[in-house]
């Protein structure tokens, strides 16, 4: 039996390439239900995705075997694919190169939950790059504008 004990909430939140609203109601069921496996498969476990036509959140329990970054190239890689595939969009699918991850308490986890469960209703209100702006600072997370919606966003 072993002795190690974790508790890492992350929010990872990544782009579809350009910021281009490709992901339809037609095929977010499918790309939201693969990033979930794909996540669980790496013996993280999901706890809720969800997006919108040009991003997707995913609040999950991070194992502590894997590092953020290998979990965030194993997800994109494998759903990119996954959508080329199926061509579940009208075009060659890609993700943005980048992602933001954020770290939460147990204690936050209900309202981040909430939070990502709501975000069609959410984005009727602000867009996507005044979001991730937000979460930014929130975080205190500092940022070259210009390279942040260039290269991650």
């Amino acid at each position: 039996m072993s002795n190690t004990y974790h508790q890492v909430y992350i929010q990872a939140v990544f782009a579809v390439k350009y910021r281009e609203a490709i992901i339809t109601s037609d095929c977010k069921s499918k790309i939201l239900s693969v990033i979930g496996k794909l996540i669980n498969e790496t013996g993280c476990k999901t706890l809720i995705v969800n997006g919108t036509e040009d991003h997707v959140h995913c609040l999950l329990s991070l194992k502590p075997t894997i590092s953020i970054s290998e979990l965030m190239k194993i997800v994109k890689g494998k759903s990119s694919k996954f959508i080329n595939d199926r061509q579940l969009t009208k075009h060659k699918f890609e993700w943005q190169e980048g992602y933001g991850a954020f770290s939460y308490s147990k204690s936050h986890i209900d309202a981040v939950y909430k939070y990502i469960a709501n975000q069609e209703e959410h984005h009727k209100r602000e867009n996507f790059k005044d979001e991730y702006i937000s979460l930014l600072n929130k975080f205190n997370v500092k940022f070259d504008e210009k390279y942040i919606f260039e290269k991650l966003i």
